[in-house]
């Protein structure tokens, strides 16, 4: 079989990670250092990218933890910030996304991605409303890589798993999707994935 869909990760694949000037004015914010804050997301940020709660409550809840009890307009600055610090779009993804559609692909977004976010994305990313399928952590209470999020985005597209090329930042989420049988590919920049694209199926000209 060859490839009908192309999954792209939103963060650090459609946008780029966040820049140094956020991780500096979070640790400013919070009084955490980049450490702790990476820490406390691994432990927690699951809940919140389940939809589980909005922005301001995620940080009040991370923060109290830490021992740290800030007021509600101190929250909303972090949770802005934070949130700001992932709407830098890679304009060679987005061109990307076209160009496989212009072959005749089927493209997607799967993201593990927080209720408030997403609100505004799909005001403001137009290519939230280009792609075939979209699926959210928030929307399914699911997360990568759990095994029934890869089936939402399956069924979601209407192919098989050795039919999706799916591309993600985060080598935990490819490992999970090569066991299910879907071709992962840990993302690097669009120029290597559009060379991935190529070696893998000839049907991909990205003209």
């Amino acid at each position: 079989m060859g490839i009908k869909a192309v999954v792209f990760d939103y963060g650090g694949v459609i946008c780029y990670p966040q820049p140094a000037e956020t991780v500096v004015e979070l640790e400013r914010l919070t009084g955490l250092s980049h450490m702790q804050l990476d820490e406390l997301n691994r432990k927690f940020r699951g809940e919140y990218d389940r939809g589980g709660c909005n922005s301001e409550e995620y940080f009040r809840r991370i923060l109290s933890y830490s021992g740290i009890f800030l007021d509600e307009v101190s929250l909303r600055k972090i949770a802005q910030t934070d949130m700001d610090g992932y709407k830098n779009m890679n304009e060679g993804t987005i061109q990307l996304i076209h160009d496989v559609k212009n072959d005749g692909i089927k493209t997607a977004i799967l993201s593990n991605m927080p209720v408030d976010f997403l609100v505004w994305a799909r005001e403001n990313i137009p290519v939230f409303g280009e792609v075939d399928a979209a699926i959210f952590s928030c929307e399914q209470y699911l997360l990568k890589p759990e095994t029934a999020i890869f089936e939402k985005l399956r069924d979601e597209l209407k192919v098989h798993y050795t039919e999706i090329l799916f591309f993600d930042d985060l080598p935990e989420n490819i490992i999970r999707a090569c066991e299910l049988g879907i071709n992962g590919f840990v993302w690097m920049n669009p120029d290597d994935a559009r060379k991935t694209l190529k070696k893998t199926d000839p049907v991909f000209r990205l003209l």
